[in-house]
């Protein structure tokens, strides 16, 4: 098989479009001598006359005219090419998988912000997973994700590099009909007035740091929750407490979940208890100009709102 350089393919559409070597020469910005022997050795390769000399110009050959055709969509496939990596370079072409947890996914800045990438960078494709804290850092540590948007800072794991992206209120979501409920609407929540409450609680290892952060707000305020019932995820935890199981403490987020049977009611800000959210890189990533694009983007949108 014939290999042809692009410079050549380029130079024969070049001779064949002005319609002489003398021009297309000018246009390459080449001596005609040299043009002439490139000429010359394309029609060598391939062993075909590919222009007839005129004589005033040139004109392709039938040959010619199927080379013309089908060198013009070859440069073209070359100068997309081209422009491709460029934009990947830049950012803007490829992929990027991005993993969250499920009250990551209901908090309204996640979605916005996902909206807004694939506006900006409609060329780069996302793929998205959805699972707990613990799971997602890991496979961003094996290379399976990219970033992820996680409930909790670990400090045992120094392939990854963490930034808080917020913080939001945690609210008790109680059965409907529960006493709690009916309490002054807004009235916010104290922990010791949940001392004595039956409480349903996301295991640990699916929400370490909410599991975390929520025990130690009890122990702050001077006892342990009654912990009758532990929870694959989140949404989980609010079908239990539909189910009337008993209580528990979630994200703001989680309320726009709503759900049959539950109530939520605020929590006092003295509990010093909220749900953080960081974004969750590898500290090697940087040489990624898409993670690079996208973590820039977190920063844009959190000036934005």
């Amino acid at each position: 098989m014939v290999m042809i350089e692009l410079k050549r393919l380029n130079a024969f559409v070049t001779v064949v479009e002005a319609g002489s070597i003398t021009r297309a020469a000018e246009l390459l910005f080449i001596q005609q001598p040299p043009l002439t022997r490139l000429l010359q050795g394309l029609e060598q390769e391939f062993g075909i006359s590919l222009l007839e000399r005129l004589p005033r110009g040139v004109v392709p050959t039938e040959a010619g005219e199927v080379l013309l055709q089908e060198a013009r969509a070859v440069l073209a496939r070359a100068a997309q090419l081209s422009a491709a990596m460029r934009r990947a370079a830049q950012g803007e072409q490829g992929r990027i998988r991005i993993g969250f947890t499920s009250s990551a996914a209901l908090h309204t800045f996640v979605p916005a912000l996902l909206r807004r990438y694939r506006t900006i960078y409609p060329a780069v494709s996302t793929q998205l997973e959805e699972s707990g804290s613990g799971e997602l850092l890991s496979a961003v540590v094996a290379g399976e994700l990219d970033v992820a948007f996680v409930r909790m800072r670990v400090k045992d794991m120094p392939e990854l590099e963490m930034e808080k992206v917020l913080d939001e209120p945690m609210w008790v979501a109680v059965p409907a009909g529960h006493k709690l409920a009916s309490q002054t609407a807004g009235q916010p929540l104290r922990l010791e007035d949940l001392s004595n409450e039956p409480f349903v609680l996301y295991r640990r290892r699916a929400g370490q740091g909410l599991y975390d952060a929520i025990l130690g707000a009890y122990v702050r305020a001077g006892f342990s929750p009654h912990i009758v019932q532990e929870a694959p995820r989140l949404t989980s935890c609010l079908s239990l407490v539909g189910a009337g199981l008993g209580i528990s403490i979630v994200p703001e987020s989680m309320t726009r979940l709503g759900g049959d049977g539950v109530v939520f009611l605020p929590l006092d800000t003295a509990t010093q208890l909220s749900a953080p959210l960081y974004l969750a890189r590898r500290e090697d990533s940087h040489s990624s100009a898409i993670i690079n694009m996208f973590c820039d983007l977190v920063k844009t949108q959190l000036k934005a709102d």
